[in-house]
């Protein structure tokens, strides 16, 4: 088994990657299809950046590191990298699928779902709840849970045969 890197995050900067999210996705639905495509294009990509390459990579996360975190005192706490890039791929994904709806013509489907990825960003930025994290949080513990359920099978398994 290869034992993972531990990534951690100042989370002022996901607050603040969501607070740019939540304009570029609010000028989306404003402009509307087709429009607003091209600015909903552009937050799937920065969404893509931090699921698929690392949130050190997304763009909004660059802006903040350089010109942001500079400015301030350290964090107090960090936080792990996982369940924020989950996030990043629930963002990436739900602006896929309006993106498509736009392209399509599917008009209702495109503002269902870019007002479902604005409201998720919103919430991060304003709140300091993140959905998506929640959502890894609990589907991690399901997965913890079968884990230890198919290693008791397996143990029994093996004393048993």
């Amino acid at each position: 088994m290869s034992a993972r890197r531990i990534v951690n995050v100042d989370p002022r900067g996901l607050r603040f990657t969501a607070a740019i999210s939540s304009v570029v996705l609010a000028l989306a639905i404003v402009l509307g299809p087709p429009f607003g495509l091209v600015l909903l294009a552009a937050q799937t990509l920065v969404f893509a950046f931090g699921a698929v390459l690392g949130l050190q990579f997304q763009p909004y996360a660059v802006l903040f590191r350089t010109l942001v975190a500079p400015r301030l005192s350290a964090p107090a706490a960090l936080e792990p990298e996982q369940p924020a890039r989950f996030a990043q791929a629930m963002g990436m994904l739900i602006s896929v699928i309006a993106l498509l709806a736009g392209i399509v013509g599917a008009s209702v489907v495109f503002y269902v779902f870019a007002g479902a990825a604005l409201a998720a960003a919103f919430l991060n930025a304003a709140f300091n709840y993140c959905l998506g994290c929640d959502l890894f949080l609990r589907f991690g513990h399901i997965s913890r849970h079968a884990d230890l359920t198919e290693r008791r099978r397996v143990e029994r398994d093996v004393t048993v045969g």
